[in-house]
C-alpha cells in the first residue's frame, strides 16, 4: 500500500505523524483491506469525501483509505472528541475541525472547513452526523451542511462507500479485535453538481444537493452489499425514535 508521498503537499507534523504511527499499523494487523477508487483522490488541491457511517471505529478505517490514496484526511468531528485526553491532543495537533451540532458554532464549524477545502486539504464529512441508526445500517437521510460545503467551497464532491467496520464495532456493542473483518472502501468519481453552479442556497437546493450526493454514496454502499437498499431512507433526531420517511 502506498503511503502519502508526493502528491501530498501538506506537512504532516509532529501531532499527524504521531496518530500514523499509533493507528495504521494497528490496522494493519486488525484488519483486512480492499480498496478501490484510490485513485480518485487528487494528488493535489481541495476534495470534500462524503462517507457513509456505520461504526465508531469506521472514522479510522476511511481515513486510512484516503492516507493510502496519498492525502492527508482531515475531519468534521464532534467537538466532544476535543476534550478526550490524548485523543484531543492529537486531534487539535492534527488539525482536524471540531464541530458544535445546533449552536452557532455549527455555522463557523463549515466556514472553517471551506477555507480548509480552498486552502488544497482533502476534507471528510459524514452528512448523517452519527453513526447510522438504522438497524441493517443503511445511510440515514443526511443534513444539509455537506451540501453547503459543497456549493461554498468548488472542489471536487467524492463519494465514498465502505463496509466492514462494524465487525469491529457496532453502536451500542462490545469491541471486537480479534476478527480480521475485511474492510472494503470504495471511493467514487466526483459528483457531478455543475447544475447547481451558482444557486442560492435555499434550503430546497440544500436539501436537493444532500440528497443527490447522499443517493450517490447509498447507491455505492448498495453495490457493496449486493443488496437493494431501502425505499426512503431512515430519519433520525437527537432524543427521538429512529423512524422511516414516509
Amino acid at each position: 500500500m502506498a503511503r502519502a508521498a508526493s502528491g501530498d503537499r501538506e506537512r504532516r507534523g509532529f501531532w499527524f505523524s504521531l496518530a500514523i504511527a499509533l493507528i495504521r499499523p494497528s490496522l494493519l494487523v486488525l484488519t483486512r483491506r480492499e480498496r478501490r477508487g484510490l485513485e480518485h483522490v487528487p494528488a493535489r488541491g481541495g476534495a470534500l469525501v462524503v462517507a457513509n457511517h456505520i461504526s465508531a471505529v469506521d472514522p479510522l478505517t476511511v481515513a486510512h483509505a484516503v492516507y493510502d490514496a496519498g492525502r492527508l484526511p482531515h475531519y468534521l468531528a464532534k467537538d466532544s472528541l476535543f476534550g478526550m485526553f490524548f485523543v484531543g491532543r492529537i486531534m487539535r495537533g492534527a488539525r482536524q475541525i471540531p464541530v458544535k451540532r445546533d449552536t452557532a458554532d455549527a455555522a463557523h464549524a463549515l466556514s472553517a472547513a471551506v477555507q480548509a477545502l480552498r486552502s488544497g486539504k482533502v476534507v471528510i464529512i459524514y452528512p448523517e452526523g452519527t453513526t447510522s441508526r438504522d438497524p441493517d445500517l443503511w445511510p440515514m437521510k443526511a443534513r444539509t451542511g455537506v451540501a453547503r460545503l459543497a456549493l461554498s467551497a468548488d472542489v471536487p464532491v467524492l463519494p465514498l462507500a465502505q463496509w466492514g467496520a462494524q465487525q469491529i464495532h457496532r453502536r451500542g456493542g462490545r469491541l471486537h479485535l480479534l476478527r480480521h473483518p475485511l474492510i472494503t472502501t470504495v471511493i467514487g468519481p466526483p459528483i457531478d453538481l455543475t447544475r447547481f453552479a451558482g444557486a442560492t442556497q435555499t434550503p430546497a437546493v440544500l436539501r436537493e444537493v444532500t440528497d443527490e450526493i447522499m443517493g450517490t454514496v447509498t447507491a455505492m454502499v448498495a453495490g457493496l452489499r449486493e443488496e437493494a437498499p431501502p425505499e426512503q431512507p431512515f430519519v433520525w433526531r437527537s432524543g427521538r425514535d429512529v423512524r422511516r420517511t414516509a
